[in-house]
């Protein structure tokens, strides 16, 4: 009975712990495909001529901040204006007022202001590079945030850590409990600590691996439904998300648990046999 409380109360703290590792991991992916949705403008000369477009085009994808470098010609480039504006490029079938274009997709990593630095410089000094523009402000601002929702949930993730540590202590110490005496027998017929420990250490392993299956299986199948409800979510719950995930809740099931019986045998087989009625 007292092993089924332990799991049970054990697969609902990884569970939280688990949904919460989720969420971080979640939401690291999310916050890489905002930032990967950022692009770095380079509008062209007119003079500019085919050769020397193809020979910047390379330059450019050679730049380790650069994730897709499209080019964007006058004619392309009038047509999408059109239609933003909802007129017909045959208006402009005389002049065309639209530059070419460059249009970098940045890697991640690398949308943000420090990064930038040491390339923008450099794409405003080639030859015929009109201007260089990007997002500031927007890209500030969402690095900004993301910061401060990042610290919040690791804050949440210690806290719910240190919360499942003395919950799962707790629990394996009311198991240990109902067996003190059996304990204390052991230690009066000469039974070493080691040889008292090894069914304790052993019962917490099973129940965290039990747990940690229990927990997993729940949360993977509430993945799994999200998944099929909106197929476009397995974009951010990607294979790495679900398999950190996972991987976390089996070892923080499973050393939680022999940390906490390791040290609860210890505390009880410390004590004398008057503490043993006052435990």
């Amino acid at each position: 009975m007292n092993a089924l409380i332990s799991c049970i109360s054990t697969t609902l703290m990884l569970l939280l712990l688990g949904l919460v590792t989720f969420f971080i991991s979640f939401a690291h992916n999310f916050s890489n495909n905002l930032r990967e949705n950022f692009n770095i403008t380079i509008l062209l000369d007119d003079e500019m001529t085919h050769a020397e477009s193809y020979a910047l085009q390379t330059k450019l994808k050679g730049l380790p901040a650069a994730r897709i470098v499209k080019y964007i010609s006058k004619e392309r480039a009038l047509k999408e204006q059109a239609e933003a504006l909802e007129q017909d490029s045959v208006e402009f079938k005389d002049i065309n007022p639209m530059p070419a274009s460059f249009e970098i997709s940045l890697k991640a990593e690398y949308a943000n202001k420090d990064s930038l630095k040491s390339i923008l410089p450099e794409l405003e000094k080639y030859p015929k590079v009109m201007e260089v523009s990007y997002p500031q402000n927007l890209m500030d601002s969402l690095n900004s945030n993301i910061r401060k929702i990042s610290s919040i949930m690791l804050m949440l993730a210690l806290l719910l850590t240190l919360v499942s540590f003395v919950n799962i202590n707790n629990t394996i110490r009311l198991s240990v409990f109902s067996r003190r005496f059996l304990i204390h027998t052991m230690k009066l017929v000469g039974a070493n600590w080691s040889f008292i420990r090894k069914p304790f250490l052993i019962q917490a392993l099973l129940i965290g691996l039990i747990s940690a299956t229990l927990a997993s299986g729940i949360l993977f199948g509430c993945i799994y439904a999200v998944i099929q409800y909106e197929p476009n979510m397995v974009k951010l719950m990607t294979w790495d998300v679900v398999a950190y995930t996972l991987g976390v809740i089996f070892i923080c099931g499973i050393l939680l648990t022999l940390i906490c019986a390791y040290f609860t045998v210890n505390k009880t087989l410390r004590m004398r046999t008057e503490q043993l009625y006052r435990y």
